[in-house]
């Protein structure tokens, strides 16, 4: 070993971790993209701010009982994307796909929510026997938005026909339109509101999750950053009030964190509308459930 190797390193990875890829069991890739936006832009700024908000987080995880440091964990760096769309997406997928084949855990900072769809796509035929799981203030179930078919509106839509997971679940939602609630209807996609998860309490509710999610194989699982509160993640690309609070996001995201978890991505943080809250609220949540899963999986 050189004394380049020993005392010198690229400190902007998620955590400060850095393993070989070969070694590594976890894959970080992010993705500066959010061409579709709507509203508010800026998702594309969210990888890196997200890595430099972890590097100040200790890596003590007192929910898992768990040190972030033994992770074999490897930051890819960001997928080069471009102002399509669909490129995106198509490289999204490539890339997951070699991460998924070499065995390893595929772990997407966004960018903006369309780019669930991409890395779905690489888990192939092993995507009909999982689980999708998005803890997201919005549907995202139209067919199409501002003459858009493929957007951060639509892509959950487009992973119900295209990707046809075996069963998706959509958690803390509090903002939909008409056309939403009949599609969630009529393609079985199942979603539990904000105010239901408040009514019972975050324990009874993430018991409720679990149990419905033992009769999948795999489960992937997606964090919109528009899930919490705008109290707690201010600078979001489509803020919505009455939201939950990130530790109780955290309870019911940790608690379906097992074995069977094939990959997660969190999306959707614009950095420049706050000081850096929602980048480290971001970055404790993907470092929570990383340790979470290590945990599960050593089970």
């Amino acid at each position: 070993m050189s004394y380049i190797e020993l005392y010198c390193s690229q400190r902007n990875v998620l955590g400060g971790i850095q393993k070989p890829f070969e070694k590594a069991r976890y894959v970080v890739f992010g993705v500066p993209f959010d061409a579709t936006s709507s509203y508010r832009t800026g998702a594309r700024f969210m990888p890196a701010a997200v890595r430099e908000a972890s590097l100040n987080i200790e890596t003590y995880s007192f929910r898992s009982g768990t040190d972030a440091e033994n992770l074999l964990l490897h930051d890819a760096g960001d997928v080069d994307t471009p102002a399509d769309a669909e490129k995106t997406l198509e490289m999204c997928g490539l890339v997951s796909a070699d991460i998924f084949a070499a065995g390893k855990v595929p772990v997407a900072i966004g960018g903006e929510h369309t780019i669930t769809l991409g890395i779905l796509k690489g888990l192939g035929k092993k995507a009909q026997k999982t689980a999708v799981v998005s803890f997201d203030a919005h549907l995202d179930l139209r067919g199409e938005f501002l003459g858009l078919p493929l957007s951060h509106t639509t892509f959950m839509r487009r992973i119900s026909e295209e990707v046809k997971p075996a069963k998706i679940f959509e958690v803390g939602t509090r903002a939909v339109c008409q056309e939403e609630l009949e599609y969630a209807k009529e393609a079985g996609v199942e979603f539990f509101s904000t105010q239901q998860i408040r009514r019972e309490g975050t324990q009874k509710f993430a018991e409720q999750l679990k149990t419905k999610l033992e009769a999948f194989e795999n489960v992937y699982l997606s964090v919109d950053m528009d899930v919490l509160d705008p109290a707690f993640a201010p600078a979001v690309q489509n803020p919505e009030a009455d939201g939950i609070s990130t530790g109780d996001l955290l309870d019911v995201v940790c608690a379906v964190c097992d074995k069977r978890v094939v990959g997660f991505d969190v999306v959707e943080v614009a950095p420049v509308y706050d000081q850096g809250t929602s980048a480290v609220a971001a970055a404790k949540i993907a470092l929570e459930m990383l340790c979470q899963i290590d945990k599960a999986s050593e089970n």
